[in-house]
């Protein structure tokens, strides 16, 4: 079995098995170091399959009807699909296939591309930094796209052949729908479409390749948790969203749809009227699963905090001001310590706040 020690910068990671590996061994159960706590497992006695978060047409904003349910979306849910999008099908698809043939080739092609201990670009598992940490039981490739400064070019694959070109289209393709989406979120605040894209100035983008063997005990373990915009395949539902009233929706996939999550970025800057909602990815027992997720944050150097639209004396000021590289820093930190990312930037939580994590209501029909 193939395993990462530590030599880079004093970071001891202990032994890291490639879940892929694993999984080929046929093995009853999973090692210790994937099974999460019990307060931190999947939890499908608390899954609503019945609800579906809202899917926007793209092709018909900013008219009043889809822009109401991106508002709704917006306000209600902090995830949406969206179709229509005017990224090609066969693009979609073709990266689909690249990165899934990538997933396949055999573990010393793949490590040619390691990312190392304590690292967040390269082949293997992100956000590693101690011996006794839980991991996700999934593989992942991790690449800075923009600006080419955050772009390590050794890392990028050569094979299987045309994924960096199929690459940088569709992140091109995804890096325009992201500045659109902006301007039409911004729309349903009564902004003027620029303020967000101007805000974020030259925009930081990378994009994370998540693949998910069967794992033996699903109940077990967990996936990965953060997106912005993702390119999910059509074999399972694995991510699922809180809602409102607790439960877990899952996303279940639409044919060539791709999934928005608001993030922290547009919670601050909307003074929490749009939150980002917290989210998980599930692994499966008997299917393998893979998604293409990319991020698109402002420039390190941007200072954040609330716009002074939304800061009133009936809601008052929620976040201090800060930049996102600082928020970059306090994201792995919150990694490391199980905590949110945003709580290093709020004031005081308004009397009554709700912890989001904490169901408000029960969720009827059929709840498994």
């Amino acid at each position: 079995m193939r395993s990462m020690a530590a030599a880079e910068n004093e970071i001891k990671i202990g032994q890291v098995d490639d879940v892929q590996e694993l999984h080929r061994t046929g093995l009853p159960t999973v090692p210790d170091r994937y099974i999460r706590d019990s307060d931190d497992r999947p939890d499908g006695d608390n899954v609503c399959v019945v609800a579906h978060i809202p899917v926007i047409d793209v092709g018909e904003l900013p008219r009043g009807d889809e822009l109401d349910k991106l508002r709704l979306a917006c306000e209600e849910w902090g995830f949406f699909q969206v179709v229509n999008h005017g990224i090609a099908h066969e693009l979609l698809d073709e990266m689909e296939k690249l990165a899934r043939e990538f997933f396949m080739l055999p573990l010393e092609e793949k490590e040619k591309y390691p990312m190392a201990p304590g690292g967040i670009q390269g082949y293997g598992h992100a956000f590693v930094f101690s011996e006794d940490q839980k991991l996700d039981w999934c593989n992942m490739l991790a690449l800075g796209v923009e600006p080419a400064s955050i772009r390590p070019p050794k890392l990028w694959p050569t094979a299987p052949a045309g994924f960096r070109e199929t690459l940088e289209a569709y992140s091109a393709e995804v890096r325009k729908l992201c500045g659109r989406l902006l301007a039409h979120i911004a729309e349903t605040l009564g902004l003027a479409p620029a303020t967000f894209g101007d805000m974020f100035g030259e925009a930081v983008q990378a994009v994370r390749m998540n693949f998910y063997p069967p794992c033996p005990r699903p109940e077990l373990v967990m996936g990965l948790s953060a997106v912005t915009v993702l390119q999910q395949d059509m074999s399972c539902a694995g991510l699922q969203v809180r809602s409102k009233a607790g439960a877990w929706v899952p996303v279940h996939p639409v044919p060539h749809a791709l999934v928005v999550n608001l993030g922290d970025t547009l919670e601050v800057l909307t003074n929490g009227r749009y939150k980002s909602v917290e989210h998980r990815a599930v692994v499966n027992g008997e299917q393998d699963r893979l998604s293409v997720v990319t991020f698109y944050a402002p420039a390190y150097d941007v200072e954040l905090g609330p716009l002074p639209e939304f800061v009133t004396d009936e809601a008052p000021c929620r976040y201090r001001r800060f930049n996102h590289g600082e928020y970059s820093r306090h994201y792995v930190t919150s990694r490391l310590e199980g905590k949110k990312t945003l709580e290093f930037a709020k004031i005081n939580p308004p009397a009554g706040e709700h912890n989001a994590t904490a169901p408000q209501e029960t969720c009827t029909g059929s709840c498994t």
